[in-house]
């Protein structure tokens, strides 16, 4: 995930997805391998993709000790070398995640120690989060991040789904006539979504330029042949089917897939995103010379070419238990007590596949870890981000004693701050001492 401007990103330092912190420790060797290995990939791609090197500073984090272990020195000499790397440690403050970073006056691919084992995994991770560090550079102009709120609900996750099922169809496919079939399927899914939800266009394209970008550089160039890349992008598409929330973790998805089958309609086709740049199924089927399918009829049975009918029953299953978790989530973070958090240079660490939007309010974040002026916060069960991250809100703890803490939170207060009773009774605030 990679830092964005203040509409979602100046505030947001990296998003990462669960991770097991199992495996060899971070040693010089070890951490000098991944930096070797990030090499050959770039190196391999040689610019050709972006017309800019992905290659460059490079950090790996021990979560634990939040140990930094580099491959290149920082312009401000916190680290110290060692041997063929440079190590240090990050400040107590500096929040940890899969992503690009300015820090010491450097701006860093950021890892978590361990990376993944398996080979074409760890190699995608590396191009994906080395093009977030190149990203500002490109001048993609992506539209303003937001909610997309309907992928929570049932008719957005139901056309979404049956758009990858088709996507996936379309990449395993060996005739062209049968690939062209399953891509105009995965458009008119896309289309129809749009339909329902008018605002999804442009809501998803954010995101889709972000996160489904670097998703396909990863594959692409983290993967060194066409098989291996379209099996990358199969796993992904077979793997955020499981994901508790697609509103953010979408475009993990569909930016490989749509980019691949890009490169086979329409080689280059990255290099004319056009400004500002569209979601990519749009440039797929402007590409392709198609117009996707909207009569009712030919969706139903492109639907059930795709399993349409299972699908909706687990939907409407889920949509059931949603809909009581969206009552719980109101009663929590919006008619109870609170305490507000106001935010002014947030930093923020999240799983982006579990999030719960909360309509009118803004998002629930099952967990998270955000820092600001004020100090930090650790969310374990839950805490409210409103939609113009101007402020974050969990349940109001039972006194406004330090340490701060509450059902499912900790707060680490910088000194000069403490809690001071809110509007309503039972709420609460920060307040900074004069």
């Amino acid at each position: 995930m990679s830092p964005l401007p203040l509409s979602l990103a100046a505030l947001m330092l990296g998003a990462v997805g669960p991770v097991s912190a199992d495996g060899p420790a971070l040693s010089d060797v070890a951490a000098d391998a991944i930096f070797e290995e990030a090499q050959t990939v770039c190196q391999a791609d040689n610019g050709r993709l972006w017309g800019a090197s992905l290659c460059g500073p490079m950090m790996l984090v021990d979560r634990t000790s939040r140990r930094v272990t580099a491959s290149h020195a920082d312009a401000q000499g916190n680290l110290q070398v060692r041997g063929k790397v440079f190590v240090g440690q990050l400040p107590p403050d500096a929040i940890i995640a899969n992503t690009a970073v300015e820090w010491s006056g450097t701006r860093w691919t950021q890892l978590l120690w361990p990376l993944p084992q398996d080979e074409s995994r760890r190699r995608t991770l590396l191009a994906h989060e080395m093009f977030h560090r190149l990203q500002p550079a490109l001048s993609i102009a992506v539209p303003a991040e937001s909610g997309n709120e309907h992928l929570d609900t049932l008719e957005g996750r139901y056309w979404l789904q049956l758009e990858w099922r088709a996507l996936a169809t379309a990449l395993s496919a060996a005739d062209p006539g049968a690939q062209r079939n399953a891509m105009n399927d995965a458009l008119a899914f896309r289309a129809e979504r749009y339909r329902r939800f008018p605002a999804a266009a442009q809501e998803e394209a954010a995101l889709e330029l972000n996160e489904g970008l670097a998703e396909y550089t990863g594959v692409l160039v983290g993967n060194p042949t066409p098989s291996a890349r379209i099996e990358a992008a199969l796993r992904g598409l077979r793997a955020h089917v499981e994901d508790r929330s697609f509103v953010r973790s979408f475009a993990y998805a569909t930016g490989p897939a749509y980019g691949l089958l890009l490169d086979q309609v329409s080689p280059g086709w990255h290099r004319d995103l056009g400004y500002p740049a569209r979601d990519l199924g749009s440039l797929l089927a402007e590409r392709m010379h198609t117009t996707p399918f909207t009569d009712g009829a030919a969706l139903r049975v492109a639907a059930a070419r795709h399993d349409g009918l299972a699908l909706r029953e687990t939907e409407v299953q889920r949509e059931q238990q949603r809909l009581a978790q969206l009552e719980r989530n109101q009663a929590r973070f919006v008619t109870g007590p609170v305490l507000r958090l106001d935010l002014r240079s947030m930093r923020i660490q999240f799983d982006p596949s579990n999030m719960q939007p909360l309509p009118g309010g803004g998002t629930v974040y099952p967990t998270m870890q955000l820092s600001d002026v004020w100090g930090t916060l650790t969310v374990t069960d839950g805490a409210l981000l409103q939609n113009d991250w101007k402020a974050v809100f969990v349940q109001a703890p039972a006194s406004g004693e330090l340490p701060p803490q509450g059902n499912g939170w900790v707060l680490s207060l910088k000194p000069g701050w403490s809690l001071a009773p809110g509007e309503r009774r039972g709420d609460y605030v920060l307040r900074e001492q004069p």
